[in-house]
């Protein structure tokens, strides 16, 4: 068995950059930081942080494929971030006209959740702690 530490970083690519550089900063509060463009690759990689522990990368590149997200595919599924109070979360989200699904109730742990999605699609969840 390997002795893996913990979850080091999530690499996401974007057909928007600006767009979801935006969106990842200026509307989720991801801190950059690092930016830098790959001139031999016509490519951004954007380093993120939330509450500064690293997390994503956010790459772009010039016409990338699209991934099948739903129907529910193999794969990743979705990226999910702690939040304290998720029907005030659901509010900001509201102010971006970023719409979340109801909120649900986690029938194992009883703890509220919601998705919503990135400029991509990728769906994203959003999980009360106490």
């Amino acid at each position: 068995m390997l002795s893996l530490n913990k979850i080091h970083h999530i690499a996401i690519i974007c057909s928007d950059y600006q767009k979801s550089k935006h969106f990842y900063t200026e509307i989720l509060g991801l801190e950059i930081l690092q930016e830098v463009y790959r001139k031999e690759r016509d490519s951004y990689k954007l380093d993120l942080a939330l509450q500064n522990n690293y997390c994503i990368e956010l790459f772009s590149f010039p016409k990338p494929p699209q991934r099948v997200s739903r129907p529910e595919a193999s794969g990743l599924r979705h990226l999910a971030f702690a939040v304290s109070d998720i029907e005030k979360e659901i509010e900001k989200l509201k102010q971006y006209q970023i719409n979340a699904e109801p909120i649900r109730v986690d029938e194992y742990t009883q703890k509220k959740f919601t998705f919503f999605e990135d400029p991509d699609g990728l769906p994203i969840e959003l999980y009360e702690e106490e």
